[in-house]
Parts: structure tokens; sequence; C-alpha cells
């Protein structure tokens, strides 16, 4: 296993959760790394990237303002801090790392991906 997330759950409207995904350093040594999401019945959508410096972020629109993507490669750690969940925030998260050293929206531009980890957010 290359990639391995972890910190979802069931959580009230309102509340925080933080999402991690560990990484082996083969795998994104010098990969832009991102977040995506599927709702049941939906397609798998983006949240966020970022680049393997960290410096250059990116969000969907839906999650901008609430999440934080950031990384610590030292431990070969990525994170997503989610703050002021919604309903409809609700998914299976998955963690991914991009083929080039940027993030992208664009979910064939990661060659990695890990297994995902379940967010429920109750109304």
């Amino acid at each position: 296993v290359q990639l391995q997330a972890s910190g979802g759950g069931l959580v009230q409207a309102g509340a925080s959760l933080r999402l991690s995904c560990a990484a082996s350093r083969r795998t994104v040594s010098n990969n832009g790394m991102g977040w995506f999401r599927q709702a049941p019945g939906k397609e798998r959508e983006f949240v966020a990237s970022i680049s393997w410096t960290g410096v250059n972020t990116d969000y969907a629109d839906s999650v901008k303002g609430r999440f934080t993507i950031s990384r610590d490669n030292a431990k070969s750690t990525l994170y997503l801090q989610m703050n002021s969940l919604k309903a409809e925030d609700t998914a299976v998260y998955y963690c991914a790392a991009s083929i080039s050293s940027t993030g992208s929206r664009t979910r064939n531009l990661y060659r990695y991906w890990g297994q995902g980890t379940q967010v429920t957010v109750s109304s």
C-alpha cells in the first residue's frame, strides 16, 4: 500500500475533522498531491490540491474557506483540515499523488490513489 487515508468519521454539521494520508516516501517524492471525494451516486470530484513544496494550493469553490490542505514532507503525510462541515460534505475522501510536482484538478493527472476514508456529516 502506497497511500493510506485515515481520519474520517461521523460528525454533526458544523463540526471539524482532520484527514491524514500517510505515504511511502517513494510515492510522494517531488509529487503534488490532492484530495478528492465521491458521494453515493456521484462522480469523484476534486476537493483540494497542493504542490510538492506546499507553496501552491487550490480548492474547489464548495470547500474554499472551510477546508485547508497541507503536507509534512518530512513525515510523507498529507492533511485535510475540514471545518464547518455540512451534510453535503458527506462522501468517501481519497488522497492521491500527482504525476508532477504540482497539484491538479484533473483526476487523470494523479498516479497513485489511497483507499478512501468515509466522512459522514449529519444535519
